[in-house]
């Protein structure tokens, strides 16, 4: 006697060679991105359909998901799940997981790549010797030492931690600011996140997304930051107040930005795009092969586990 494989719905491409194979060995899988009428997809197996894989990008919204009444796990590509309505699939009981730790390593290299980028002013760097600027005797301004300087992070989860080792390697001085102090880091913890910037040379956003960080560093904070101060964010763009900074980084309040993220992804204000003391770059933080595979190994984990054993490799908590 043969069981029934479960069913799975695919909400996006799934980046992993070979990943298909071996879901389709466990499942029955609904490739979701390739229907031309989602919602008639979605309506004719909402009865069949167990598991949902998506990503931190992909809106996984309540809607969807009570479309869905067998739906058991989501399985999500990336570390933040701001995009995917955790509370209410946990209130009925589904299990979400995501892909934390895999890759915290390459986003905080991309902190500090975008920190050094900006202080030294190597995008405007690169973009002078190609407009054949150097040697026509327009001389290229200096730009902001890194090393021995004040770095405030705010959020010292797993990748502010690995930021903070990072800063400490450039023997800068590591302050933080959380919900709540930690009792198991060398660091000094500032209730106040506006005290923070005001003492910081470099501010670093490493917090989680969504509604509860919406707007955190505001413009109170960005001005307590400074025109020589330097905003760092590869958390999420809707934890800066994206107009507030922007007015800032035109007028001088504030010295410059690397950015990685921004509020309405793929768009980026088109005042960023002129100034030389910003860097941006489009949200690739985790972004490397070895990165992108290991993201993808634990999402492909996850789902097998669930079907084998009913639990998930690394579910979210409880919210």
């Amino acid at each position: 006697m043969t069981t029934e494989k479960p069913t799975l719905l695919e909400l996006q491409p799934f980046p992993y060679p070979g990943a298909e194979q071996q879901l389709a060995e466990q499942f029955n899988v609904i490739q979701l991105w390739k229907a031309s009428d989602r919602t008639a997809v979605i309506a004719a197996n909402s009865d069949k359909i167990t598991v949902l894989t998506t990503s931190a990008m992909t809106t996984t919204r309540a809607e969807l998901i009570d479309a869905l009444p067998k739906l058991q796990a989501i399985c999500s590509f990336g570390v933040g799940y701001d995009g995917i309505d955790v509370k209410h699939a946990q209130q009925k009981g589904i299990q979400v997981s995501n892909t934390p730790d895999v890759l915290n390593d390459c986003v905080a290299d991309q902190a500090m790549g975008l920190l050094l980028a900006t202080a030294r002013r190597l995008g405007h760097a690169d973009r002078y010797v190609r407009a054949n600027q150097w040697g026509s005797g327009s001389s290229f301004p200096v730009g902001v030492k890194v090393s021995h300087k004040k770095m405030g992070i705010v959020g010292l989860g797993r990748i502010g931690m690995a930021i903070a080792q990072r800063a400490a390697g450039f023997n800068m001085d590591i302050r933080y600011h959380n919900r709540n102090p930690r009792n198991d880091v060398p660091y000094i913890y500032a209730a106040s996140l506006s005290d923070l910037a005001a003492w910081a040379d470099f501010l670093v956003v490493a917090t989680v997304g969504g509604a509860s960080t919406r707007h955190l560093v505001d413009q109170k904070a960005i001005k307590a930051l400074g025109p020589k101060g330097i905003l760092i964010n590869i958390a999420r763009g809707s934890v800066i107040d994206e107009n507030a900074m922007v007015q800032a980084l035109v007028s001088g309040e504030l010295g410059g930005a690397g950015l990685d993220v921004y509020e309405s992804e793929p768009t980026v204000p088109d005042a960023l795009k002129s100034l030389d003391n910003v860097v941006i770059v489009p949200h690739i933080a985790s972004a490397t092969a070895e990165t992108r595979q290991a993201m993808a190994d634990l999402v492909l984990e996850n789902a097998l586990a669930f079907a084998r054993t009913g639990k998930l490799v690394t579910p979210i908590p409880q919210l």
